[in-house]
């Protein structure tokens, strides 16, 4: 990881953000009154893909607003550095070797090679990917809306939802749509795709295509923890809404709302249910979801699906009493497996310390701050709510919205990246001091 190319990585987000918020200040990208610290919180949302709303995107912004928003998202989840690259790649320029540095850290790109290749194979599946869905959403939104209304919600929701960012052009959300099969298979598939990662998307289509024998052992590791992710968040949410939350739907649409929450626990902020029903319960054991994330070089945010794989992977060797920690027939070096604990750490410790700040800011209940938290520290967006249809952040202070902002601006570059940023890289030393035994 090289500590230049994240500064400018974390830059050129930085730089987005402030870009947007002026935007959005503009009087022709809003109605009413938009304070500063509220266009910037809402720029930020929407360049971290997170969700979280201090205004309602619906009726606080107008459609040159809500275009601006949805520019921030298509940039903020592919990675503005990437999106300057490629217009490079695309006027057949000449790539130097800062910017295929810069491209690579971006991309989570494991090397060099191919690099300018897969950057395109990623455009192009983003394009086939998010005009599927907005096809598939404007048919369904044509039913209840004139054509070209339909045509701006399907695209809009499309790019929001491939992105992971859960904005949406309905006040109440997708609630409406709770029972509707269209809605709830198409935007979650969606999310999921964002979710695992360019590289995982393209590796299952040559494998798919037989242009390659076999699945890397990091495509299997985002697949499986997604699926089982995915799988005890709907067992969870079931057994402990059935009865609650749950409680006046049919069986049916029980688990369709429980699939649909579930997928935007790990990294997205659309809902069809109001989460302020939840038992403390549930809330607690989605802070645990939503810390998660998706893959790695997509469009999720959280501490990654590998991260919390190989924190599981290397608990299981180490109470086992073995050194040789291995997966699918691969070994695992200890030094992945020390920086998965060390991603933990550190991103717990930055929820905690400013869920403490905010409770003790704003007065509020911890639960729903810790939720609050989590869910911009993992760019979801899905939230308790302030008792109305935005997010509970606008119940903030000033304070607390930049203590969010700073929490999705960090999910959103990755808790590596923003503590090397702030602290800098740590320089090697050719010093080796004996070992000294510690009592565990």
């Amino acid at each position: 990881m090289q500590s230049r190319e994240i500064k400018l990585i974390f830059i050129s987000f930085l730089g987005l953000v402030l870009f947007g918020a002026f935007l959005l200040l503009l009087p022709i990208a809003h109605y009413g009154e938009l304070r500063t610290v509220d266009a910037f919180f809402t720029a930020t949302s929407a360049v971290c893909v997170t969700g979280l709303i201090v205004k309602d995107t619906a009726k606080d912004f107008t459609p040159f607003g809500q275009a601006i928003i949805l520019s921030l998202i298509q940039i903020g989840g592919l990675g503005y550095m990437t999106a300057v690259t490629f217009m490079t790649v695309m006027r057949k320029q000449k790539l130097a070797h800062r910017d295929r540095q810069l491209l690579k850290e971006s991309l989570n790109y494991p090397g060099m090679s191919g690099l300018v290749r897969f950057l395109k194979i990623v455009f192009a599946s983003i394009v086939v990917i998010e005009m599927v869905g907005a096809v598939i959403l404007t048919l369904r939104f044509w039913v209840d809306m004139p054509f070209m209304e339909a045509l701006w919600f399907g695209f809009f929701h499309a790019i929001s939802a491939f992105n992971n960012a859960g904005f949406s052009l309905f006040s109440t959300n997708l609630m409406d749509y709770r029972s509707d099969l269209t809605i709830n298979i198409t935007i979650p598939l969606l999310i999921i795709l964002g979710g695992l990662g360019y590289m995982v998307i393209i590796e299952i289509f040559n494998f798919y295509k037989m242009k390659t024998n076999r699945i890397s052992t990091h495509s299997k590791i985002v697949l499986y923890m997604s699926i089982f992710l995915i799988s005890i968040g709907m067992f969870t949410l079931l057994s402990l809404e059935w009865n609650h939350a749950l409680k006046d739907m049919s069986w049916w649409h029980k688990i369709l709302a429980a699939w649909f929450t579930s997928v935007n626990y790990r990294t997205a902020g659309f809902n069809t249910i109001d989460l302020s029903t939840f038992t403390d319960s549930n809330l607690f054991f989605g802070t645990f979801l939503m810390m998660t994330g998706g893959g790695p070089g997509g469009t999720a945010g959280g501490i990654k699906v590998t991260v919390v794989a190989l924190a599981l992977i290397g608990t299981w060797y180490t109470l086992r009493g073995e050194n040789n920690a291995h997966i699918f027939r691969r070994s695992i070096s200890n030094y992945q497996i020390n920086k998965a604990y060390a991603s933990i750490f550190l991103a717990s410790i930055y929820v905690v310390l400013s869920t403490v700040i905010l409770s003790e800011i704003e007065g509020l209940p911890f639960l729903k701050i810790l939720f609050e938290a989590t869910s911009a520290f993992g760019t979801v967006g899905v939230s308790v709510g302030n008792g109305g249809v935005l997010s509970f952040s606008a119940l903030f202070s000033d304070v607390g919205k930049i203590n969010i902002m700073i929490l999705m601006f960090m999910g959103r570059v990755g808790v590596f990246a923003f503590t090397i940023v702030i602290v800098g890289k740590a320089i090697d030393s050719r010093i080796k001091y004996s070992e000294g035994r510690i009592i565990i």
